[in-house]
């Protein structure tokens, strides 16, 4: 069979290609050319499957971009790095002062149009991985083998994964399930909400069981994190609440082979891809490497982007120091000790005074204000003694080391941990709630509750996941984000002490690009 990818148009605007950039070692195979007729190669673009979650394109950090016909910089295309920005940087944890960079200043403030640069590159790069998924799915629907049939349902799920942003992020899009060259037709949140649904109790059970399969690829655990996730925000996204099946679905990863790690610190260093204690609790991990997955959209853009020189031993050479924790991220932590307060301080004052300045990094730090966030880092847990500030940087055969060996620990089961308490909590199981709620809290030596409240959970979500890249989705469903709520935080909405921003902001909007090809869509509310 062949396939010219170049003749495959989705909804006239997204150009996308089919090729491969192995994302881990052990799925080392032959890059193909996407701009020209292939043979399908099965391996191949399996793997580009997985690499299209940890890389931009087929070279490295730039050169042959997946995005390229996008007209985006291919190192703020990547999926994660995409999603990080329109979920942390509008929210009350983070702020980015490139204020010069194109879309910057609308992450920091949500104030984002639908000619935006990250409202594009993260449209286009999750359908880019729906058509990925969509090709193998459709190359190998007559297969009847064990491998084969294991390969599809990994596919399903990582289409559902881009599926489940899309939905979440821009609401009402196209859902397309084969590789097509006809204009699609727009489909209601709640019929992807339904669709998603489906897929992941179907394909669940031809996944592998929780920890059998390679540490890289998703299995059977997976499906029931996202399940958790898509219905503890049903309500969101169809209108109905679906809070016990988050708690049944959040339970089967609580029981399963995944357990919390007993180092907090030890998921986010150079080394917990080799870990047994961070390996424990990853159920997704991106991979990246140092040699194979150079990017600038994965944990090498948080790496750098949260260190800057003055900070104590980090792993690489590069600090941009362009990012720091909003004022109201560092007060989440003042109720006592907790590990997972991973801070740099230059002084005891965490407040932002100047959001396009970053800190100044000798003296007293404090030309735009605020601290910084040591959470992402090249260390090894192995080596390094963090209590008492020995740092070992991740062993390298580069001298230079630049690109970090930290893979991005994208599903965890502590998520199973916290759905479990918001969703017993919100049905009224106090006990069950605060049971799982605290064992969260002991993993990080911080002190336990007796009691719960919908503004202790939502800090909570802060707590354990901040500079995650999921806070977006977390504030909206406690009704803390966009509209008129009570929830301020500093800088949000371009004020110093907080305001409200319009509500239409919890959904993005579609790209003007899609909306002007397609005749069949239409524009989200407000934009």
């Amino acid at each position: 069979m062949k396939l010219n990818i170049k003749n495959i148009i989705m909804g006239g605007a997204i150009a996308l290609a089919i090729g491969l950039t192995s994302c881990v070692d052990d799925l080392n195979v032959e890059p193909i050319n996407p701009q020209v007729s292939q043979e399908f190669d099965q391996q191949a673009v399996f793997t580009k499957i997985y690499a299209s979650l940890g890389m931009t394109g087929m070279t490295g950090t730039a050169g042959g971009g997946d995005l390229d016909a996008m007209g985006i910089d291919e190192g703020q295309s990547g999926f994660y790095r995409t999603l990080w920005y329109l979920n942390n940087l509008a929210g009350d944890e983070a702020i980015c002062n490139w204020m010069t960079d194109q879309g910057v200043p609308e992450a920091n403030y949500a104030g984002w149009t639908d000619t935006d640069v990250f409202v594009q590159g993260l449209y286009y790069r999750l359908y880019f991985g729906v058509t990925l998924c969509n090709h193998f799915l459709d190359m190998t629907s007559d297969a009847t083998d064990e491998e084969t049939l294991l390969q599809r349902a990994e596919a399903r799920f990582i289409r559902a994964l881009n599926y489940y942003y899309l939905m979440d992020m821009y609401a009402n899009v196209p859902l397309v399930t084969k590789v097509e060259s006809e204009l699609p037709q727009q489909a209601k949140r709640a019929d992807i909400f339904a669709f998603l649904e489906q897929e992941l109790l179907e394909m669940q059970n031809d996944m592998s069981e929780p920890g059998a399969g390679l540490y890289y690829r998703v299995d059977r655990a997976a499906a029931w994190t996202l399940l958790a996730r898509l219905y503890l925000n049903a309500e969101v996204y169809t209108g109905n609440a679906r809070w016990a099946d988050a708690a049944t679905y959040a339970e089967k990863v609580i029981n399963s082979s995944y357990k919390l790690a007993e180092s907090y610190p030890a998921l986010f260093m150079g080394d917990n891809g080799e870990n047994a204690d961070a390996m424990q609790e990853i159920i997704l991990p991106i991979a990246q490497h140092g040699d194979y997955t150079k990017t600038y959209s994965g944990s090498y853009f948080l790496v750098a982007a949260t260190h800057t020189a003055g900070m104590p031993e980090w792993g690489t050479i590069d600090g941009w120091g362009g990012i720091r924790p909003r004022k109201s991220l560092a007060e989440k932590f003042n109720a006592g000790s907790d590990d997972r307060a991973l801070f740099f301080k230059w002084n005891e004052d965490p407040s932002i005074i100047l959001p396009d300045k970053f800190i100044n990094p000798k003296g007293d730090g404090i030309e735009g204000g605020g601290w910084a966030v040591t959470k992402w880092n090249n260390l090894s847990a192995k080596d390094s003694d963090l209590a008492n500030g020995i740092l070992v940087p991740v062993a390298s055969n580069d001298p230079e080391v630049k690109v970090p060996e930290t893979d991005i620990p994208f599903l965890r089961a502590a998520e199973a941990y916290l759905t479990y308490a918001e969703a017993k909590f919100r049905l009224g199981e106090d006990g069950e709630a605060i049971a799982k709620f605290n064992a969260l809290r002991t993993r990080a030596n911080a002190q336990t509750v007796s009691n719960l409240t919908l503004d202790l959970l939502r800090d909570e979500w802060s707590r354990e996941f901040y500079f995650e890249g999921r806070r977006r989705i977390d504030l909206i469903r406690f009704n803390s984000f966009g509209g008129n709520t009570d929830y301020k935080w500093d800088w949000k909405g371009s004020v110093a002490n907080g305001t409200a921003f319009d509500a239409k902001y919890n959904i993005l909007p579609i790209p003007a690009g899609d909306i002007n090809a397609n005749s069949n869509l239409t524009q989200n509310s407000g934009y």
